[in-house]
């Protein structure tokens, strides 16, 4: 695998050389098209689950991330989600509406704004927490094989943010 450094145009092996000639643009090939949809697989398997909670799928992520650290600044917030406040205003707002969490100005710092959850927030945890296990009986894999995927998507991600990083800093020749 190319790493960070090594240009986009390097040539690398193809996938499945060696049992034959693989098609790089053929759909079925893409790493992207392979991630993008079985996103769009998960988020579907999430709504029957999650709307008995009346959340969507972005909600839930925010709640599961207050459940881990309560009073989290949105900063932080956005930046454990990977999302800009001009998409997580919006969702903070439908949550705060919903009674589930709390929007404070920090005394600390009014620029700063903390979610906190709210009693009803905590609550709806209780009725969260089957909601893994059930994605998970529906992925056909063992909790092992989730563990591992999951570790697997980690580091990728990590990887093209570092990749991102780096090319913002030395811009590839286009």
């Amino acid at each position: 695998m190319p790493n960070a450094s090594t240009p986009l145009t390097a040539k690398a092996a193809a996938p499945g050389e060696g049992t034959g000639a693989t098609d790089w643009l053929h759909l079925d090939q893409q790493l992207c098209f392979a991630l993008y949809s079985s996103s769009l697989a998960m988020t579907k398997l999430y709504k029957p689950l999650l709307t008995p909670l009346g959340l969507t799928y972005p909600q839930y992520l925010v709640m599961l991330v207050l459940w881990e650290a309560d009073g989290l600044a949105v900063s932080a917030l956005g930046g454990r989600l990977g999302l800009d406040s001009g998409t997580l205003t919006p969702l903070l707002k439908r949550l705060e509406s919903q009674g589930l969490i709390e929007r404070r100005r920090s005394d600390r710092d009014e620029r700063r704004v903390d979610i906190f959850l709210t009693p009803a927030g905590r609550d709806l945890r209780a009725q969260a927490v089957g909601i893994p296990e059930q994605l998970a009986c529906a992925s056909a894999c063992s909790l092992a094989e989730v563990q591992a995927l999951t570790r697997q998507l980690q580091d990728l991600r990590a990887s093209l943010l570092r990749h991102l990083e780096q090319a913002d800093a030395f811009p590839l020749p286009g």
